[in-house]
């Protein structure tokens, strides 16, 4: 008798399982179809891009974008909407820079210039020297000699790849100090796009003001300056950059929610920040995955799938100037860490998707490898056991928890990104499409699980892994290491 009960245990369960495992099935295709039909993804972008427009924080045009998250949350049908405050130190907005070049014999040369984002401003300079120091290592300045007083000419590389990119963002640090050391005047780099090509940056990774001002010069004008040098003709510069630096500036993360069935607590984030720079419309960075943080809720309420978890989909503040919206977050949120079973960013254009950075978690990979299994379909489901510092998953992979990263194709990113050419007509929608599948997928997954996917790392296995992934150096030459050395940023204990 009690082998028979047994058995029928048994078969039960195995029936429990089955059904637990079709209806999980059923839920992942529901979803993923449901994500792949048409929606207001691509009429939510246009308003944001081009009725809208570049969003940089304390400006109109982010106010407005802010009202847009919040609509546009509400209409996808999120069960709660709401805002959260933060404050950056400075507000920051470009006046008309103008820069010229002159040779001995009195030839001017007009020069395509814009200032470094969060630089300071510079008064009508006149006749100021330009000098070459290459790539601006210590060696080169010490080549060019004395620089005090002068414009140093900063040659960079093209933008092809992703190690290009963080090559940029890794060589600024050094070679500012070393232009501070030399009293320079100012900082031209050479733009990293060709086809004249201009763009905004900031070396700031706290929202604050740089040290000396600086611009980018269009490609072909600061190689034309580079050639005269070269053949022995000094080339002076007329140099204004009229910033307007102001005090501290409020800003906000916009949050949509969908309450989980079973553990309300605990939640999910699937993110993307809101904030762009304004020489462009911010289509590409990071307009296309706004949108898809919306469009990944409105898929997941109509598909009908119930998350276990609760799930937040937040449109992160002030990015650009040093990841400023997510440590909010973190700050503001801290006693809820333990609760978050994951967090997924999207924040790389329309590239096709290949899998997902973990943040060096090898731990969570034979736990995670069933949630992307089913992207397999797009060729999005590697879990990659690297770990980087660019976006908006930063400050919560340095407090332990589990972060997936989307690694991206660069498609056509690298030329557009930051750039007057970051618009609306260069965003893939069919690719972007299955991006919010993709997103929607994971997200829920993470929601759904029986038990998290890792555990929260604490301070000492944190520290060990920017150790293992190399992250630690990229910090340093950041600039960003100091804050987690001192305990300024990150876990505490």
């Amino acid at each position: 008798m009690l082998s028979a009960m047994f058995h029928r245990l048994v078969l039960l369960s195995l029936a429990l399982f089955s059904w637990a495992a079709f209806a999980a099935d059923t839920d992942t295709d529901r979803l993923i179809a449901e994500a792949l039909k048409p929606s207001p993804l691509e009429t939510n972008l246009r308003r944001l891009t081009d009725e809208i427009g570049g969003r940089v924080p304390g400006t109109p045009a982010f106010q407005r974008a802010v009202g847009w998250g919040v609509a546009a949350f509400k209409e996808a049908g999120a069960e709660s909407v709401h805002t959260e405050e933060f404050t950056i130190e400075h507000s920051w907005a470009e006046g008309a820079t103008e820069m010229r070049a002159s040779l001995y014999d009195g030839t001017t040369l007009p020069v395509r210039a814009v200032s470094i984002a969060w630089a300071p401003a510079l008064p009508p300079a006149k006749h100021v020297p330009i000098v070459d120091v290459g790539q601006g290592t210590e060696a080169e300045f010490a080549k060019a000699g004395d620089v005090s007083g002068r414009i140093v000419l900063v040659h960079t590389k093209v933008l092809a790849t992703w190690a290009d990119l963080f090559w940029e963002y890794e060589q600024a640090p050094a070679v500012i100090a070393l232009a501070v050391k030399g009293k320079a005047r100012a900082i031209a780099f050479l733009a990293t796009r060709e086809h004249d090509i201009l763009y905004r940056h900031t070396n700031a990774v706290a929202g604050e003001i740089d040290q000396l001002p600086m611009v980018t010069v269009a490609r072909e004008d600061g190689e034309r300056i580079a050639r005269l040098l070269a053949s022995g003709n000094p080339v002076w510069a007329d140099l204004s950059i009229p910033n307007k630096v102001g005090g501290a500036i409020k800003t906000w993360n916009v949050v949509g929610e969908i309450r989980g069935s079973e553990k309300p607590d605990e939640y999910v984030v699937l993110g993307a920040h809101l904030d762009s720079w304004e020489l462009g419309t911010g289509a590409l960075d990071n307009g296309c995955n706004a949108a898809l943080v919306i469009d990944s809720l409105r898929a997941i309420k109509a598909s009908g799938v119930k998350p276990r978890r609760s799930m937040k989909f937040i449109l992160f503040s002030g990015e650009e100037e040093g990841l400023m919206g997510s440590r909010a977050y973190v700050v503001q949120h801290r006693s809820e860490l333990d609760k978050i079973a994951g967090v997924v960013v999207f924040d790389s254009g329309t590239g096709k998707t290949t899998g997902f950075s973990v943040g060096g978690r090898k731990d969570i990979i034979p736990a995670a490898q069933p949630f992307v299994a089913p992207l397999a379909q797009f060729g999005a489901d590697k879990l990659i056991p690297n770990a980087e510092s660019g976006t908006d998953h930063f400050d919560f992979m340095l407090e332990g928890v589990p972060t997936f990263v989307a690694e991206q194709e660069e498609a056509n990113y690298m030329e557009n990104y930051h750039a007057t050419s970051d618009t609306y007509d260069k965003v893939d929608f069919p690719q972007l499409k299955k991006h919010v599948a993709e997103a929607a997928q994971l997200s829920v997954a993470l929601a759904n699980a029986v038990d998290h996917v890792g555990p929260r790392l604490n301070r000492a296995q944190i520290e060990q892994t920017l150790h293992d992934t190399h992250l630690d150096q990229e910090m340093k030459d950041m600039g960003m290491w100091e804050d987690w050395a001192n305990r300024k940023r990150g876990r505490m204990d």
